[in-house]
């Protein structure tokens, strides 16, 4: 626990896990009763219109997790006035990070970014991609040049081509574990131990803080999958009245600190 609260007891963090895995496992039946067309489903038609004065965002989903995942809370944004995006051909994000993080940059150089930037929202080891194409990309310092010098962080993702070409004004991260997890020493899949704490691109990625200002973390009372925590140095932490890994993706606190992360992100 990172939050100095009591650590539950052993029976409430069973009945904790089971409802997570239940809503986990609800998620993905919900992918595979879609349509079996993995790499080109479209997103929902109305994730492509939203307000021109709100960042565009573009939801990175998890390991083992197709974007389709992250469907609830991309229609609460949806419905708040944002165009929601998605990174194609991801699959089920099993790639290493700082390969699957170029794609994604590559992947937004080639669409115009809205008119007040661009924020990523992200479950789990999409954080740990996003925060590696903030670092990458010098997306995060350019939104930090901006606002330090009076500038709408928005209006420059927006305008400059060569500071911030990706419109990028930071990150949202939900879950995700920025300082590895020992529990992934329990697996031998390498999709798995790449969360060890020890792994190299954990190391690296923990050793970037100059971007932690711009990544808000949003965490619960208890992830049965991180039990260091999600809390990062530097950036905004946000805990939620909820637990779990990925039942915290459905709650609507969760989704309202979303959109409070993605104001902060714009206004700084």
């Amino acid at each position: 626990m990172t939050t100095g609260e009591q650590r539950p007891n052993l029976l409430l963090r069973a009945v904790w896990w089971g409802l997570d895995y239940m809503y986990a496992g609800r998620r993905q039946l919900a992918f595979l009763a879609g349509p079996w067309r993995i790499g080109t489903r479209p997103v929902p038609p109305a994730w492509r219109t939203g307000s021109d004065e709100l960042p565009e965002v573009i939801l990175l989903p998890g390991v083992y997790e197709h974007w389709t995942f992250l469907r609830p809370l991309g229609d609460a944004l949806n419905a708040a006035g944002h165009r929601v995006g998605v990174v194609h051909g991801l699959g089920t994000n099993r790639r290493n990070i700082p390969d699957t993080s170029a794609r994604l940059g590559r992947d937004l150089e080639k669409r115009p970014a809205s008119p007040s930037g661009r924020v990523l929202v992200a479950h789990s080891k999409g954080g740990l991609i996003g925060k590696h194409l903030l670092v990458s990309s010098g997306a995060a310092a350019a939104a930090a040049d901006a606002a330090a010098s009076g500038e709408d962080p928005a209006d420059a993702a927006a305008t400059s081509p060569t500071g911030n070409p990706l419109g990028l004004l930071g990150l949202v991260a939900i879950c995700t574990p920025f300082h590895g997890s020992k529990l992934a020493g329990l697996f031998i899949v390498p999709s798995i131990r790449a969360f060890l704490p020890d792994d190299e691109t954990i190391v690296s990625l923990g050793r970037e803080q100059s971007v932690n200002g711009r990544i808000v973390s949003i965490f619960g009372r208890f992830d049965p999958h991180i039990p260091d925590g999600s809390a990062l140095d530097g950036a905004t932490n946000v805990l939620v009245p909820t637990s779990g890994h990925f039942r915290v993706l459905g709650s609507r606190r969760t989704h309202s600190a979303v959109l409070d992360a993605i104001r902060l992100l714009s206004a700084d």
